[in-house]
């Protein structure tokens, strides 16, 4: 698995490099069982599109 450092102000962080979250997301999951509830694939890549057009 290829991981990638990801930093906020509680400092750096492991996350799986295929993954398009960052440090306060991946903390979230190690911490807080959030469940297993997922926004689909779809979904996550449409709102990728928009903002990507927004730039």
């Amino acid at each position: 698995m290829k991981c990638r450092t990801e930093t906020d102000s509680m400092g750096s962080i492991e996350v799986d490099a295929s993954k398009y979250w960052g440090a306060q997301t991946q903390r979230s999951l190690v911490h807080f069982s959030i469940g297993k509830d997922l926004i689909p694939q779809e979904v996550i890549q449409s709102i990728g599109i928009l903002k990507k057009l927004q730039h």
